[in-house]
């Protein structure tokens, strides 16, 4: 068994059935956040690049296709697990989004399909922004950052 199906398995142990991974993007001292359309499930707010990992998908394969079909950027390298966090989806299913931190092709040119837009933003400057709680504590561990954007 690799990482990521040790993920989903502790997921399972915890009764969760429903997954999604999140991409921490960087660009020198910023980290890009999409912002969701108003008329969606949680629609205004900012969210890491991220989407639902459909069923016989594994978390890396599935963290490739959504950072490529959310921002039109493809990925380099994994460079390593953030953690998790839980939520209820808009359908009332307990799910648990993964979040890696991910380097990406150059050039960086971000190409919108589902979000209405995208900020890069300091970790400084997240209170100006409607985001999560998780999302934040996720970018707010500053363990999980060499270079502490």
């Amino acid at each position: 068994m690799n990482f990521y199906e040790d993920l989903i398995k502790d997921a399972q142990m915890a009764g969760i059935k429903r997954y999604v991974v999140g991409a921490v993007i960087q660009k020198d001292s910023l980290v890009l956040l999409l912002k969701r359309p108003k008329d969606d499930f949680m629609g205004g707010i900012y969210e890491l690049p991220s989407g639902k990992v459909e069923d016989d998908e594994s978390l890396d394969s599935a963290l490739y296709r959504e950072v490529e079909e959310e921002t039109g950027l493809r990925i380099r390298e994994i460079k390593r697990y953030l953690g998790y966090f839980d939520y209820e989806s808009e359908g009332g299913e307990k799910t648990r989004q993964f979040n890696f931190v991910i380097t990406v092709e150059e050039p960086i040119k971000i190409r919108l399909k589902e979000h209405d837009d995208f900020i890069w933003v300091n970790k400084n400057r997240l209170h100006l922004y409607p985001i999560t709680d998780s999302v934040k504590k996720i970018l707010n561990t500053s363990r999980n950052y060499k270079n502490n954007y």
